[in-house]
């Protein structure tokens, strides 16, 4: 019988060109091992585990290439016998490497909550702690994507009981940020702040991983900008930005884009431009979804509101992606009210009397709403006019000088009550020391009158 390398050197060497052999292949390794260990002698036992441990994670990768969730996760579950056997960091760690397999095939949420949760039941049989709460971490990871919060927080709610019994820093800081992205899904923004503090705070006390440091950092700018403070929100997704390109992580694109975004919302859109220019930046410039970010900055700048409509409609995708990513719908909505406003401002900028109807065709809206917008800036103050709907015509007037005589006159009759109030206080002072002096004159009198009455 070949051994358990040679099985494995030739179902690498037929997996691309016949896979349904090559499964067969590795199906048969696992089995023949699982058999004849208790037969082999240390060393070929211990090469039977390393060849078992490989075409597993060979099986899982044909299985992911395949996109076959179901046949992953009989993976999974056949693997249990090897692990039984094996180190607990070393099984930890296999699982992740199969669950990760998971990420690449769409549609695999409720295949892979099934696989979570039959996992977790039998690491709670083995009492492997470690890796139960790692997978539970996993799992909620999982519920939050396909937003089902209320399971997600009862399990959150019972892996912090027992990570603070067991004072483990590093899936305590995780689980902290897990929960904070979890109320922030429902909406209660000052939960999800106090569980992003308690992950800062846990994270302090241990080294943090780039990629969980990132983590934290993404999500501080996430709410932040939902926060509109754009400012703070910029600065975290620039570190986010940093850490995860220095790891070639494919993320720092995301981070990028919210960069750009803050720009925008910040009304400094020439910013974008020199951001891109960055050494960090310069291999993303060229990218389609930095491009949509570039298009709506320049039609920012220009106040030039056909151009950010069409922005809009070529890169949609990338635009919408990065706004409710932030959940900052209503603040974009606000940006484009106010572009529309710049650019109806520009346009009757030269103009004493100007139609409706060509400033209308400018801006590429329809009159109503455009007579109802200049109405309303009108209201504000924004510029100073009238709207003549006889002859529908915007008449604008020239911005009016200051009258600072109602100002004057007013601080003039402030002084004057100050005044009155301070002679007011004298003259009581007086008749107060006038009619003490009486009093006295009048005691006197009457002592002096005692004393000669006496004599």
């Amino acid at each position: 019988m070949a051994s358990t390398s040679d099985l494995l050197a030739e179902a690498q060497s037929v997996v691309s060109t016949n896979p349904s052999h090559a499964q067969a292949i590795y199906k048969d390794i696992l089995t023949a091992t699982a058999s004849s260990t208790s037969q082999d002698v240390a060393e070929e036992r211990e090469q039977s585990l390393r060849d078992q441990e490989t075409a597993l994670v060979k099986l899982g990768e044909l299985y992911r290439d395949q996109q076959n969730a179901q046949g992953l996760a009989e993976v999974i579950t056949l693997s249990r016998s090897f692990m039984s056997s094996t180190a607990k960091a070393k099984t930890a760690k296999l699982i992740r490497t199969l669950l990760d397999f998971f990420s690449a095939i769409p549609d695999s949420h409720q295949i892979q909550i099934a696989v979570l949760n039959d996992n977790i039941e039998w690491a709670k049989r083995e009492k492997r702690i470690f890796l139960k709460q790692s997978l539970e971490t996993r799992l909620v990871g999982i519920q939050l994507e396909i937003q089902q919060f209320k399971p997600a927080l009862a399990l959150i709610d019972n892996l912090l009981k027992e990570l603070k019994r067991l004072d483990d820093k590093m899936i305590l800081t995780e689980v902290h940020l897990l929960e904070s992205r979890v109320y922030r899904g429902i909406g209660n923004f000052a939960k999800a702040k106090a569980a992003l503090t308690s992950a800062r705070t846990a994270a302090n006390s241990i080294y943090c991983p780039p990629y969980l440091q990132a983590a934290l950092d993404l999500h501080s700018g996430i709410l932040h900008a939902e926060d509109r403070d754009y400012t703070t929100a910029y600065s975290y997704f620039f570190e986010t930005f940093e850490n995860l390109s220095a790891q070639d992580d494919p993320k720092a694109l995301g981070a990028l884009k919210y960069m750009l975004l803050c720009k925008v919302m910040l009304n400094l859109p020439e910013d974008v431009t020199s951001l891109l220019s960055i050494k960090l930046a310069l291999k993303y410039a060229q990218l389609r979804d930095v491009e949509s970010m570039r298009a709506v900055a320049r039609a920012h700048q220009n106040r030039n509101l056909a151009d950010f409509e069409k922005a809009l409609r070529d890169y949609r995708e990338g635009i919408i992606s990065v706004v409710f990513g932030c959940n900052i719908i209503y603040q974009w909505l606000a940006l484009y009210d106010t572009l529309l406003e710049q650019n109806l401002l520009r346009i009757v900028e030269p103009y004493s009397v100007v139609e409706i109807e060509f400033v209308a065709q400018q801006v590429g809206q329809g009159r109503q709403a455009v007579e109802a917008k200049l109405s309303q800036m009108i209201l504000d103050k924004v510029f100073h006019g009238v709207l003549d709907q006889g002859r529908g015509c915007l008449i604008v007037f020239d911005e009016p000088e200051a009258d600072n005589t109602y100002g004057a006159a007013i601080e003039t009759l402030e002084q004057v009550s100050k005044v009155v109030d301070s002679l007011y206080a004298k003259v009581s002072f007086r008749a107060y020391l006038l009619l003490l002096g009486t009093y006295a004159a009048l005691v006197l009198a009457t002592s002096c009158s005692i004393s000669f009455s006496l004599l």
